[in-house]
Formats: structure tokens, C-alpha cells, sequence
């Protein structure tokens, strides 16, 4: 799953810049752009953040 998303994120942000070039920093297709790599962004680290707890709380569960 996180590979995927840092795939899908690097992907995402090469459209991102490629539009902002072409079409410029204000243009719908680039913002919209933005916006997708921004969630992107949020899913990623939730996802990292959840599972760096879950090792957390693995090792405190052994160390009883």
C-alpha cells in the first residue's frame, strides 16, 4: 500500500509541475493537481504514522 501511494504521489506531483509549466500556477488542472497530491500526501502519512504506532506498541507489548 505505501509503495503504491509513493508511486501515485510521485506521478501525481510530475503532472503537477508539468501543468504548472504549460498551463501556469493558477490554472484549474493545476490546482486540482495540487489538491490530489495533497490528499495523496495525507493518506501516506496517516498510513505511515499508524503503522510506525503499531511497531511502537509491539515492542512495549513484548517488554512486559
Amino acid at each position: 500500500m505505501v509503495n503504491l501511494l509513493l508511486k501515485q504521489m510521485e506521478q501525481t506531483r510530475e503532472m503537477m509541475i508539468r501543468s504548472g509549466v504549460e498551463n501556469g500556477l493558477q490554472n484549474a488542472k493545476t490546482i486540482q493537481l495540487s489538491r490530489r497530491l495533497d490528499q495523496l500526501m495525507n493518506t501516506y502519512y496517516r498510513q505511515t504514522a499508524f503503522e510506525e504506532k503499531e511497531d511502537h506498541d509491539d515492542l512495549f507489548q513484548y517488554s512486559e
